[in-house]
């Protein structure tokens, strides 16, 4: 598998190639794509699950039988649940997202398609997503999956980033740029 040295190089990076191969050779992708967007919005939704997965006070097994009972709550799929229990017996949950992303990033990759991060400060809407997304298709010329994140500290307008690429509009960025004209 041809992937950029950049994710292959960090240890989510590898978890998520390893998990990503798993996937590509049962033919799961999709579903252990869509059961790690599941596990990314309980993350986002509950403290609780943030702090079992950034917590290093929880032993080996403890977090184990945490992260079993959670991923069955959740409905994820066989593989990812596997996957989250490696994780807990690794002690490696505190890198659940940056793997989300590498994972997304390698799943786009696979289907031909380019992974723009896009930070908002308001969640946005799905006819927000697809306009936003035909747009950067326009702008880059090919189809483009979006992995999307809310920073209220933005304001408004929108952070993307498309591999060494930064299109920020927020207005955060506009008011820092106006003061620090001000200040001649």
């Amino acid at each position: 598998m041809e992937t950029s040295g950049g994710i292959q190089a960090s240890l989510s990076g590898r978890y998520a190639t390893a998990l990503f191969e798993l996937a590509r050779d049962t033919k799961s992708i999709d579903a252990v794509e869509a059961s790690l967007t599941t596990v990314r919005q309980a993350l986002d939704e509950s403290d609780d699950f943030t702090r079992l997965t950034q917590s290093p006070l929880l032993g080996r097994k403890d977090a184990a039988k945490a992260i079993a009972a959670t991923a069955d709550a959740l409905g994820v799929d066989g593989t990812t649940k596997n996957f989250l229990g490696v994780l807990a017996e690794n002690r490696r949950l505190s890198q659940l997202p940056a793997i989300m992303r590498a994972f997304r990033s390698l799943a786009a990759h696979h289907r031909g398609e380019t992974t723009a991060e896009v930070a908002s400060a308001h969640p946005l809407s799905p006819d927000q997503v697809d306009a936003l997304k035909q747009q950067l298709r326009t702008r880059i010329g090919r189809d483009v999956a979006v992995d999307l994140t809310v920073d209220p500290s933005l304001l408004g307008g929108l952070v993307v980033k498309i591999g060494s690429q930064m299109i920020d509009s927020s207005i955060k960025t506009r008011l820092n740029s106006l003061a620090h004209a001000m200040k001649g």
